[in-house]
Order: structure tokens, then sequence, then C-alpha cells
């Protein structure tokens, strides 16, 4: 087989834009796609200082459009024959108290999160079934198993993504296509700033949370430190070349720390915890 190919979505920014140039300098095809093309300086930039912007090609998917899907997909398959890796990369998060956020909120933060990775890997999965072979690597979060307040929404779509993707890598297994999830913690991202989005009664003063809410954004200001993202995409490029992968990857100490006490703590005890820490365990 020539050159293994990945195609990776959400590639404007963050694990996406950073996957691609790590997959690029290990000698992958990688066909990078991003909503809005306009969007594409920063990846280029990036790219153009390791020197591997021949090894990349960029191409417009909303996957939220899942009636333009397939004709990406079939363009990869006529211009390099097959498709070894998927990163399911795109998506931002909806915040806001859930008592706030609207049903057709919720809807929009599946569409992305959910849905569109669905489309896209099934699409993509008669590809890989015809080599008996490939890697579909789901970017979730920590929050797909620890949900935190304010960003519920965003989290019960990660939780959907797991229960998802989980099932599927035991459907898979005996095709030779590997499911993997990789579930970050805190990492300098613009999923926490440009990609994040208010509810619209998020930060309304006559919300009974709008107290908490200010508390809540002032310590995730302050308080909540970022690690460097080039680690998570060093990690899935270290996945996407392990033949066996394992299903689950949790990557940040916050998030190994997270999981350990929810799963150790009494229940009681962990949420007194989380809520003292987010500072909303008292309504003004």
């Amino acid at each position: 087989m020539s050159e293994k190919v990945a195609l990776i979505t959400g590639a404007s920014s963050g694990f996406g834009l950073l996957t691609t140039v790590e997959m690029a300098a290990a000698g992958y095809r990688v066909v990078a796609t991003m909503r809005n093309l306009d969007r594409r300086q920063k990846l280029d930039d990036a790219l153009a200082s390791r020197n591997v912007q021949d090894r990349v090609t960029l191409l417009q998917l909303d996957i939220t459009q899942t009636a333009t899907i397939p004709a990406v997909i079939d363009k990869i398959v006529a211009d390099y024959g097959h498709i070894d890796v998927l990163l399911n990369n795109a998506g931002f998060a909806m915040a806001g108290f859930l008592e706030d956020i609207t049903l057709d909120e919720l809807r929009k933060q599946f569409e992305t999160n959910f849905f569109g990775h669905i489309a896209v890997t099934k699409t993509v999965l008669p590809v890989m079934r015809r080599q008996r072979s490939g890697h579909i690597i789901m970017v979730t979060s920590i929050g797909g198993r620890a949900a935190a307040p304010v960003i519920g929404s965003y989290a019960a779509s990660k939780f959907a993504l797991e229960g998802w993707s989980e099932a599927l890598r035991l459907e898979m297994q005996a095709v030779g296509i590997q499911v993997v999830l990789v579930e970050p913690g805190a990492y300098a991202t613009d999923i926490w700033d440009r990609n994040a989005q208010l509810g619209e009664f998020a930060m309304d003063p006559n919300s009974p949370n709008a107290a908490r809410g200010r508390r809540f954004s002032e310590h995730i200001k302050k308080s909540v430190h970022r690690a460097d993202a080039r680690d998570v995409a060093r990690l899935i490029l270290r996945i996407a070349e392990d033949p066996h992968p394992r299903l689950r990857y949790v990557a940040g100490t916050d998030a190994k720390v997270q999981l350990v006490l929810k799963n150790l703590l009494p229940w009681r005890s962990y949420e007194k915890m989380i809520t003292k820490i987010m500072k909303i365990d008292r309504i003004d």
C-alpha cells in the first residue's frame, strides 16, 4: 500500500490543527477539513513552519451538513485510494446551566459533537471495511466520563459519543477496524475560548443562576491550568501507529485525577467537592 492517508475534521485550530502537523511530519498524507476555509491561515503557517505543507490537502467540510459528506469521502478515495485514519475532532462547547439551556441549543450541540461525527464515521466505514483495516479515533473529553456543571450540554454530547463508539469498537473488531476514544482534560485550545458558545440565557441577569454563573466563569478564567495541546496531538499519532490500540486514552493530569476521584469517592463527597471547587455550591 502507498502512503497512509488520514482524514481530520476540525483542522482549523486546536487538536485538529496540531495533529494535522504531527501526522504530516510523520509521513502521512493528511486530508485536513474545516467548516470555513477562510480560517486556514493558522494551519498554513503551522505547516510551513515544519515544511510539510506539501503533505496536506485542505477540503471544506461542515460535518453538520450531512448530505455533503459522501462527496468529500468519494474525492479522497478517488484521489488516494484508501483512508487509514479518521480523526473525528470537530466540535464546540455550549456553556450555561442546564436549567437555562434551550432544547434548540442542546440539539445544536448534539448535531456537531455527536451526529456529525457519526455521519462522517458511517460514510468512512465502508471504505475501511473493504480494506479490512483502519483507525477511527474520536476526540471526546474527560467530560464524557465525568460531567462538569455549566457545560452539561457538552458533557451530554460526549457521553453519547463515548457510548456509541464503545459499541462500534465491539462490532468492528472482527473487521479489523480499530475504534479509539481520546479523552483530554483542560488543554490550551480554542474549545473554551473562540469555539465556546454561551446559551442565550446563560448570562441573563434574570436567570436564577446568574450569580453562580459569574462565579463559575471567574473561577475558570483564573484557576484552570491548560496544558500543552501538542501532547494530545502526539498521543493521537502514537495511537494511529499502534496496530492494537486500547479503547480509551485519558490525556492530562487533571483528567486522570478527576476520574480517579469520581471512581473512588462516595458520590456525596465527590459532588460536594466539585460544586465547591466550581463555586456553585451556594445560592446568593
